[in-house]
């Protein structure tokens, strides 16, 4: 399978994919290896071709400034408390939160450690290994997820790109994802290697290296842990010694094996890491880095932005018509798998052959999602249940299959009686949901919110016993989310008419839609018509610049307009819905209002100007003065008005 990674840069974040496709990399010179898409016109084509030639993204990894992933760093910290009971220490390294250390992570040379779980050990245990203010070398092997800090080690490792090098380790072993034959060829090679009293572990990346290899990356190594002797003799603690490679670097070598065809840059500065890095320890590769320089995003031209978007959401689609649902948990991730649309195919088609299908579809998902997301923990999937045990068997083995293609270390169980399979993977670093997420300032993350209804027979309760600890105020003004306090004005029984009747208050409202579902507060008391004056949103006569959303109910030739939940109903604007128009405000009430369409030059519409002709002549018939002088209008965008001054009458 030929593996290419690319490599973004933009100011504060680092991303980096590796493509997966079938097949072998291309000899060094030849055409396919070197071609690159070329800037131009055609993106679409350019995109599509682009995905093709690469395959699908099998990893993601994202890295933002100042938050980089603190797994293999070196410190030299300071011991703040040792925990019998627990069998660890936590450990001052210069974090945010103390680093924990567990017994089975202590090494020191020469002293046995009573190991966890072996109460007849005859080593010492942690109280008598460490001691609060002790100074200690420990290595990151975990990054602070949540609300727990780095796990810590003190088996140092430095990596190479063949080795890894263990300075308090015994021998040399060999990865086993690499066969038995090819195990065997290389202990034979490094057999005699000098190592300097530590240890070594031979990585999946030598497949084929020869013992000169070893020879060369071995002092290499070494000449890492002497410069961090020298770092740590001269630090105080707490303090960092050693610093891990940057994530391109970091990506590369470890995806170091004959799969490996290119890595695309579009950074100069990470393209020189890169090549330098190359050059070190594997010269011959050095011409498979390339150097993107065209102005297109090279996530979007390869498609990887879109499958970013897809790692948020809960629901991923399979190709017969499946569909899985990732649910995240704080003790596990839970993966449930369902048929969707798919019902087979053919006339012929049984209901067992369908869920299989989806189940070996749903396998293989699975794990490019458990690989996209890096998904950590406990983990269980829910396959739709199978009757025959030898298709249970093909998915088990689908998806062990899958695995291994997997660099995480996991470890699965056999599918149980309920068509569950339980399985771990290694946490060591946060995923890319966790990353480019937060949870929602809402719900804080469960995902769920009061509804309306529930809300607002919470508010009675509350202006119920709002009134018994303050009787003196006629009237409140409250402020709640307008869905609310539609519901407590209109809703099924009008409950709000029946608590003033009850209690012998007023209750006015104000709010917008930004408000929380949940809000309540007092912002008003006093006498009935100032809480009154100060609740309405407009005055009559009042001009304003509304929407018409929506056809009214009950007359066809009128319209409905809403500001922040409260009703305005527009005569005449029955087809004018979707426009925006201005209007003038003919009534006010506590939860609607009415209003007429105004044209152009301020002069109402001519089913309004009718209206006010007729009034005009009927007030006349029966001796009244005419009114003749008009107030003064105000044209607003949006509802307001609250707080505002009682009109002042003029003197007569």
């Amino acid at each position: 399978m030929k593996k290419q990674v690319l490599v973004t840069v933009d100011r504060g974040e680092t991303r980096v994919a590796i493509l997966e496709s079938e097949g072998t990399p291309a000899a060094k010179g030849s055409s396919n290896g070197d071609k690159q898409a070329s800037p131009g016109r055609g993106g679409r084509g350019r995109q599509e071709s682009a995905k093709a030639e690469a395959g699908r993204v099998g990893e993601l990894y994202v890295e933002r400034r100042g938050n980089r992933s603190l797994v293999g760093n070196i410190y030299k910290g300071r011991v703040d408390n040792v925990l019998a009971g627990l069998e660890a220490a936590f450990v001052d390294v210069g974090l945010d939160k103390n680093g924990f250390l567990h017994v089975d992570d202590i090494v020191i040379p020469g002293v046995e450690v009573a190991r966890r779980g072996r109460d007849g050990s005859k080593g010492q245990r942690i109280s008598e290994l460490l001691k609060p203010g002790q100074e200690v070398i420990c290595q990151v092997v975990k990054d602070p997820l949540k609300t727990k800090g780095a796990r810590l080690t003190m088996q140092l490792s430095i990596a190479g790109r063949y080795l890894v090098y263990v300075p308090q380790g015994e021998g040399i072993g060999v990865s086993r994802r690499l066969e038995d034959n090819e195990r065997e060829r290389l202990r034979k090679q490094t057999k005699g290697l000098d190592l300097k009293k530590g240890g070594a572990i031979i990585r999946t990346a030598a497949h084929g290296a020869a013992k000169a290899d070893f020879e060369r990356e071995i002092k290499y190594l070494y000449k890492l842990y002497e410069v961090l002797q020298t770092r740590i003799d001269e630090a105080v603690a707490p303090a960092m010694v050693f610093q891990e490679a940057d994530l391109p670097v970091r990506v590369v070598r470890d995806i170091f094996s004959a799969h490996f065809e290119k890595a695309i840059v579009d950074d100069e500065k990470q393209f020189r890491r890169l090549t330098s890095f190359f050059t070190r320890t594997a010269p011959e590769l050095v011409d498979r880095v390339e150097l993107d320089e065209s102005r297109e995003s090279l996530f979007d031209r390869y498609g990887i932005d879109e499958v970013i978007t897809g790692l948020i959401g809960r629901r991923v689609d399979l190709p017969s018509g499946g569909y899985l649902i990732v649910d995240y948990a704080e003790a596990m991730t839970v993966i449930d798998v369902n048929s969707g649309s798919f019902t087979g195919r053919g006339k012929g088609a049984r209901l067992e052959d369908t869920i299989t299908r989806t189940n070996l579809e749903a396998a293989e998902e699975v794990v490019r999602q458990l690989r996209l997301r890096d998904i950590g923990g406990i983990i269980v999937i829910d396959f739709i249940d199978m009757a025959r045990a030898r298709n249970r068997d093909a998915v088990l083995k689908t998806l062990r299959n899958e695995l291994e293609q997997d660099r995480t270390k996991t470890y699965v169980v056999e599918i149980s009686p309920l068509g569950l399979v339980e399985m771990t993977r290694q946490n060591v670093t946060e995923g890319v949901r966790e990353i480019l997420t937060k949870p929602c300032p809402t719900c804080n993350g469960d995902g769920v919110v009061l509804s309306e209804e529930t809300v607002a027979i919470e508010v009675e309760r509350k202006l119920r016993d709002l009134v018994l600890d303050r009787p003196e105020p006629e009237a409140y003004l409250i402020q709640v989310n307008p869905r609310v306090s539609s519901l407590l004005l209109a809703g099924p029984g009008q409950p709000l008419l029946a608590l003033e009747e009850e209690v012998g208050k007023r209750f006015h409202f104000e709010g917008s839609e930004g408000l929380p579902v949940d809000h309540f507060a007092v912002t008003s008391e006093g006498a009935r018509e100032e809480i009154e004056e100060r609740s309405l949103p407009f005055r009559e006569g009042e001009e304003l610049l509304v929407a018409i959303l929506e056809p009214h109910m009950y007359d066809e030739d009128a319209a409905v307009a809403k500001l922040d939940g409260y009703v305005i109903s527009v005569a005449g604007a029955g087809r004018l819905i979707g426009e925006k128009r201005l209007v003038r405000i003919d009534r006010v009430g506590r939860s609607s209002a009415s209003a007429s369409l105004v044209d152009d030059g301020g002069q109402p519409t001519a089913v309004a100007a009718a209206a006010a002709t007729n009034a005009r002549v009927s007030a006349e018939d029966e001796g009244a003065k005419p009114d003749t002088e008009e107030k003064p209008k105000r044209r607003r965008g949006s509802r307001g008005g609250r707080g505002r001054k009682k009109a002042v009458e003029p003197a007569e």
